[in-house]
């Protein structure tokens, strides 16, 4: 039994009253100015400053893969022929005469392309010093010793793979590389990153930022990830005082996460980087600053082309904090508790606390441990430790709870550690870190048993995205989220495929939901054809991203797993299981108290060798191997990692109804019965029927709990998923459309999610609130009742709901009774209703008592706007967020269901605009308007979404009004204070 008690670092430190002044936290996140360069939205590209352009030339290039990144001195970047034909070549002015003695060129990959290289002193007359052969290996120095200023590498394309370079490099006559140079008087540009730069020009803004959701959409960009601009390369630049009382300080930039490859410049100089977007990291700023001067940090992003199979996001997404230390503190990260036991009558509480010394002298200090609930101080100890200079030293501590108040999900219960570090009598450093006491059990046959009783996990998968606010890191955003799954009755979040934020984990902590915290989507092979995706980090990033990922993660009472990554090629390969191997053992360094897991999608990885590297066997969908899985894994516990994938459009319903998962595919949207789903994929029916005849699975993660940016399956691959229509008129005319839109389908963001982009519900939604919470009343009728054109046709209802009979009305005339189980376990049918306007009402019993009710009814026409806010008030803060649905409203107050109504919007006051959209997965309205005082969103299927923050500092009402043709006017106030 794994038993055990989580922490969690604060947001805010306390600082004690002591001359040391203890460390200081402090948010980073304003007064920046940002600049985008490379390449654009429309495929164009912007020079970056600072970077020598028109040194090298091509035959030909890849709008995503330019003649510049062969000599940009970054491996993860490449020039590629924009075909696979012979003779490609790519040319280097080295600006003036070289002596040189070879060159080496690091291809994409081993490819074994045929290739020679010339030399010029003049750039017309050419002499072949390397004569063409096949390329050996994925770098090869070839030597030569020719003064020349051109070099030229020409190289033969083939069908799998086009002439393509990395990096392209000169050597001279010591050996060494030599850089090209600008020709005598040519103007060298600064770069961002130094301090006299100019950046007037440059836009202002607040942290947290993704410069992608600011669009626009453009067809011409892949809907596999969102049709957004967010490849290419981002500057942000800040200019802070470092004050006197700094000095002797150890001073810290925080960055909670940045998209992607941060490279981070205090006064010009190198002061760190990171690789993976997802990730926190630290960076030390001390011995960059001036104290008592202006200080300048420079932060350069570049989002690769191919690295990502999903939206990412672009920028500096996450919070970055100014953290300031005595030389002598408490490490980052630096406290871990576990609780080796745990009854009613008390817990044991082990501490392990990490001090940095930076001095170059040793000391002897104390750590005082507390424990407090509340206010209260329940328990206390104090232990010692030498900390050698230079060097990092830890001290364990065990404390004792008595009657210790569990953290469980429905009532998580948290604790504070406060942490003082002491010399003598002088407070050196405090460090509070939040904290619950529980244990976990996962069980090869109980399931998940969390304080000794099971929980089946009814989960789902969430992407990172907040839909219309984009990557951005917003904590109402996610709390929001959180709290329209907990109405579901969804009780645990995957986190798909990377960490989440901090603030994520700490909702989860404090709103009591179980995680299971995800590492990566790629290891060391390449995955999906993504040749930037993580491969390309693996060797030199693995062990730096698991070692930040489980120090900053191991301490949240809400994590109840690691899972080391997703549908990972490794999966089928056994001479690769080293990989997820090393990745447990890791993990297993830093926290031995929760099980290591992985979401497969491979059968064979049950018995190929793969199984002995987890302690929990996460499936991914293959319903079929469930009964082979149980028999042979009856040695572990068992979960579905990924369930479902069904997909559908909120509000839209194609006719006739068919069971096939393949059909229902109509004219980019998914019709919302809830049958449909891509080959690998099944109805929700399905899955519940599959878990239930399986009970030792510990529960499900359904993909996904809200659509997210990107992926738009079935229509993910632009031209290729013209289908699935009924007839070949449809299919003619559906090409016809996509020929017109360049072969490019509309579609910009997913339809998996049982909730829409804006948190709507879906239909689906329903289906898993009966089965999630069967204590509380559900009855759902599907389709809506406003089909004016099918007069006399057949169109089938669907009824969800948690009651075991249910008898359907139409205008007061009972269409029969329907049992649970007969024929259908998860859903009630009538399958033969011929539409008439009207009333549509449903009466469900449960053990012959009445249950629930629920009736659709034949609207009018659109008549008003109805404006409702989620909070009415909202903090000044300039973070706080207030979600306002549009409604559109018949005369009697009814939601008027297929309406695409345009709508205006206004706001005044201490608030602006930062979102606004619809759950329309194919429009393509820029979701993050350039005026944040108006906007203009067409309401779909009878809704549309605006989202405020408020502005810092500022209160008072802010005033939101809607308008729309034929429908007047109506606002609403949001207090912000």
């Amino acid at each position: 039994m794994n038993k055990l008690l989580m922490t969690i670092t604060s947001g805010a430190l306390l600082c004690a009253a002591a001359s040391a002044e203890p460390t200081e936290r402090s948010s980073f996140d304003l007064d920046w100015k940002f600049a985008r360069f490379g390449k654009m939205a429309d495929g164009t590209r912007v020079p970056e400053p600072g970077v020598v352009t028109g040194m090298v030339t091509a035959s030909s290039a890849e709008n995503h893969n330019p003649v510049d990144h062969a000599i940009d001195g970054d491996t993860n970047t490449r020039w590629c022929a924009a075909s696979g034909l012979a003779n490609q070549w790519l040319q280097l002015d080295m600006g003036r005469q070289v002596e040189m003695t070879g060159v080496r060129i690091v291809w994409e990959k081993d490819s074994g392309n045929p290739f020679k290289v010339d030399l010029s002193r003049d750039g017309k007359t050419w002499v072949e010093v390397v004569p063409k052969a096949e390329a050996k290996g994925a770098e090869q120095t070839v030597r030569f010793s020719t003064p020349a200023r051109y070099v030229r590498v020409v190289a033969d394309g083939k069908q799998a793979a086009w002439a393509s370079i990395r990096e392209l490099e000169v050597l001279g006559k010591d050996g060494n590389v030599v850089k090209p140079e600008p020709a005598t008087g040519d103007d060298v540009q600064l770069a961002p990153d130094a301090v006299a730069f100019d950046d007037s020009s440059w836009r202002e803004l607040n942290l947290p930022h993704d410069w992608a959701i600011e669009g626009p959409f453009h067809m011409d960009i892949e809907n596999e990830t969102g049709k957004l601009p967010w490849e290419g390369i981002g500057w942000y630049r800040k200019t802070f005082d470092v004050p006197a009382s700094m000095a002797g300080k150890k001073v810290y930039l925080d960055f909670d996460g940045a998209m992607a490859q941060p490279k981070v410049y205090i006064n010009g100089e190198f002061a760190g980087e990171w690789a993976y977007g997802y990730n926190s990291f630290r960076i030390d700023a001390t011995p960059h600053l001036k104290v008592g001067e202006k200080n300048t940090v420079a932060v350069r992003l570049q989002n690769l082309p191919a690295s990502t199979r999903w939206y990412p996001g672009a920028g500096i997404y996450r919070h970055v904090w100014l953290t300031v230390s005595p030389e002598v503190h408490i490490a980052h990260w630096g406290t871990y508790v576990t609780t080796p036991e745990i009854t009613d009558e008390a817990a044991t509480v082990a501490v392990e606390t990490t001090i940095d010394n930076t001095t170059e002298a040793s000391g002897t200090f104390e750590v005082r441990s507390e424990v407090l609930d509340g206010e209260q101080v329940v328990a206390t100890e104090v232990s010692s430790l030498d900390v050698p200079a230079g060097k990092t030293a830890m001290v364990p501590t065990s404390l004792t709870v008595k009657q210790p108040k569990r953290w469980d999900i429905e009532s998580p219960n948290l604790y504070t550690l406060r942490t003082t570090l002491l010399k003598g009598d002088e407070v050196i450093d405090v460090k509070d870190t939040t904290f619950g006491i529980r244990e976990i059990e996962w069980h090869n046959e109980k399931g998940f048993l969390l304080n000794g009783r099971k929980v089946v996990l009814k989960g789902v998968c969430l992407h990172h995205d907040l839909g219309p606010l984009g990557a951005a890191v917003h904590t109402r955003g996610m709390e929001r989220q959180i709290e329209i799954l907990q109405e579901m009755g969804c009780n645990s979040i995957r986190t798909a495929h990377n960490p989440p934020a901090p603030e994520f984990l700490e909702l989860c902590d404090r709103m009591g939901i179980l995680v299971i915290d995800e590492l990566f989507d790629i290891w060391k092979m390449q995955k999906y054809g993504k040749v930037n995706g993580y491969n390309i980090y693996w060797d030199e990033w693995n062990e730096k991203d698991t070692r930040n990922f489980m120090l900053r993660d191991r301490n949240h009472p809400s994590i109840i797993a690691w899972s080391t990554g997703n549908e990972i090629p490794e999966l089928g390969t056994p001479s690769m299981h080293w990989v997820p191997a090393k990745l447990r053992d890791m993990i297993k360094s830093y926290d031995k108290t929760r099980p290591v897991t992985a979401g497969s999608n491979n059968p064979a990885a049950a018995t190929n060798g793969f199984q002995n590297t987890v302690d929990v066997y996460g499936v991914n969908y293959h319903l079929g191997s469930y009964d082979a899985l149980t028999k042979n894994r009856q040695d572990m516990p068992l979960y579905a990692s990924e369930t479902s994938s069904t997909v559908s459009t909120r509000g839209e319903y194609f006719f006739p109804v068919d069971w096939n998962k393949s059909k229902g595919f109509y004219n980019f949207q998914v019709s919302s019965y809830d049958l449909y789903a891509p080959g690998w994929a099944n109805r929700p029916d399905l899955q519940f029927e599959a878990l239930d005849k399986y009970p030792r699975f510990a529960g499900e993660y359904v993909w996904t709990g809200f659509d997210y940016i990107g992926e738009p399956t079935p229509y993910n691959q632009d031209q290729s998923n013209a289908l699935n229509f009924r007839d070949e008129k449809e299919r003619k005319e559906a090409m016809e459309l996509l020929k017109k839109l360049g072969n490019r389908a509309p579609s910009r963001s997913s339809y998996f999610g049982i909730l829409d982009l804006c948190g709507f519900k879906k239909d689906r939604f329903y289906i898993y609130q009966a089965r999630w919470r069967p204590d509380y009343p559900v009855a759902h009728i599907l389709p809506h009742w406003n089909w004016e054109e099918r007069q006399g046709e057949v169109t089938p209802v669907h009824v969800y709901t948690n009651g075991d009979e249910a008898e359907l009305f139409l205008n007061g005339k009972s269409l029969g009774k329907r049992k649970i189980g007969e024929p259908h376990h998860y859903r009630l049918t009538w399958d033969e209703v011929k539409y008439a306007p009207g009333k549509l009402e449903v009466v469900v019993t449960k053990d012959g008592k009445e249950w629930a009710k629920a009736v659709k009814e034949t609207t009018g026409e659109p008549a008003k706007l109805e404006l409702t806010a989620d909070r009415s008030t909202i903090a000044n803060d300039g973070r706080d967020l207030s979600y306002l649905t549009i409604r559109v409203l018949d005369a009697k107050g009814r939601e008027v269901p297929r309406t695409r109504l345009p709508v205006h919007v206004r706001i005044s006051g201490p608030a602006e605009i930062v979102g606004i959209g619809n759950g329309d997965p194919t429009d393509h309205t820029v979701m993050k308007p350039v005026d944040p005082t108006k906007a203009r969103i067409t309401a779909f299927n009878g809704l549309a979404q605006v989202i405020v923050r408020s502005k810092r500092g500022e209160s008072g009402a802010a005033t939101i009004e809607i308008a729309g043709e034929g429908v007047g006017t109506t606002k609403v106030d949001v207090e912000v204070k």
